[in-house]
């Protein structure tokens, strides 16, 4: 539930919500991309009156608060004695800029809210340096919807490897290609032209290397006039085979990495190091597998179309489940039409969420034979397996 925290200015409750539904939809006017989380900030007046904002806008860019106090001196107004509404705790580093808390202290603000506290071990500190300056702050006002907001920047920042969503794009009976290896187009052009815009605010796309030698995608972001979207993300592609000099995936678009590991986590680590705070993954069965039977899809996009193929390839492999509480399980946050498909976004529920006592006690027994077969053998099997050597069968690369 989102919190009320008291009001250490005396302002209403409403006041103080109202102006933090600001400060988030301000917040979203940034990019989603970057390593850099998307913050908004709002003062206030002793009266609850808005009297300036700002938002950041990107890396290298003012941060929130300063943004804010630029507006409020652009507007002839005194910051001094003034609130600050901010989704994220203030920063107390030096970086591109300097500490949002130092800049909210000479301005004499009389008092901060906060959404969500910094978890970054390298920002946070700015709530504890703010009340050393006498100003006093609370944390936790409307904090589900910032969490909310900065999901996959906060996912990054807790856990040193990127939010993965992992979009399949399937029939009705859940086949991503044709006996014959086709799958252009099982979706229509608006499912495929929201799947750019995905694209599009994402920090990296990642493929296996099959994927990338079988279908030669380019991992562009696109709009629907076939012009490139001004941000670009980082095309990925994991596994030990090389790109060749003429793929389309070294033309126009990204830049180019390849991580020649088999090792999911340590190539999401990897990513992670290189602050890339968001990745989709586009690549195929085999990739799609690994990923879940190691846990490590965040999110689903599943673009479903009104087609029934009866046989083909399928959009995931054996997962290891035997039993129904073994299930890897996600719970629905959105359906959306798209044309004649049908987009339906999914997050992971956490361990044993939504499962009944019976179901826990089976996954449980279950986790513990697998455990003593040894904790990866169902990623290596979904990764490792070897290539039939039939052009065109997604359910083939190799990672």
């Amino acid at each position: 539930m989102n919190q009320v925290p008291t009001a250490p200015d005396g302002l209403q409750a409403a006041g103080r919500e109202r102006a933090m539904r600001r400060a988030l939809a301000l917040a979203r006017l940034g990019p989603a991309h970057g390593p850099n989380p998307r913050v908004g900030c709002v003062l206030l007046d002793p009266d609850g009156r808005t009297v300036a904002e700002g938002y950041h806008r990107g890396a290298g860019t003012p941060h929130a608060e300063a943004a804010a106090l630029a507006d409020a001196r652009t507007r002839g107004v005194d910051p001094r004695g003034t609130t600050a509404v901010v989704t994220l705790e203030p920063c107390a580093h030096h970086g591109r800029t300097g500490p949002c808390a130092d800049a909210l202290i000479e301005a004499g603000v009389a008092a901060v809210h906060v959404a969500v506290g910094d978890p970054n071990p390298v920002a946070t500190g700015g709530a504890t340096r703010l009340r050393d300056a006498g100003i006093p702050v609370s944390v936790g006002l409307l904090a589900d919807d910032g969490e909310e907001l900065l999901r996959p920047w906060l996912h990054a920042v807790r856990t040193g490897r990127p939010y993965v969503t992992l979009k399949l794009a399937t029939s009705l009976d859940g086949r991503v290609a044709a006996v014959d290896g086709t799958s252009r187009w099982i979706t229509g052009p608006q499912a495929r032209a929201h799947a750019h815009t995905v694209r599009a605010q994402v920090d990296a796309i990642a493929v296996g290397s099959g994927t990338a030698l079988v279908d030669d995608p380019s991992l562009t972001a696109r709009r629907a006039d076939g012009g490139l979207f001004e941000h670009q993300p980082l095309r990925v592609v994991l596994g030990r085979r090389s790109v060749p000099d003429d793929a389309r995936l070294r033309g126009p678009g990204g830049p180019l990495l390849q991580l020649p590991t088999h090792d999911l986590d340590v190539a999401l680590r990897e990513l992670g190091g290189r602050e890339v705070r968001h990745v989709l993954v586009e690549g195929g069965p085999k990739l799609a597998t690994a990923l879940l039977a190691a846990d490590l899809v965040d999110e689903l996009h599943a673009y479903v179309a009104p087609v029934l193929l009866g046989a083909g390839a399928t959009a995931v492999g054996d997962l290891g489940v035997t039993t129904i509480g073994e299930a890897a399980r996600f719970a629905t946050e959105d359906v959306t039409r798209l044309g004649d498909d049908v987009l339906l976004v999914a997050r992971r529920l956490k361990p044993a969420e939504d499962m009944s006592v019976e179901d826990r006690s089976a996954a449980g027994r279950s986790a513990a034979g697998r455990s003593a077969a040894g904790p990866s053998a169902a990623v290596q099997t979904a990764a490792l397996s070897t290539q039939d050597g039939r052009p065109g069968r997604r359910t083939q690369e190799e990672i």
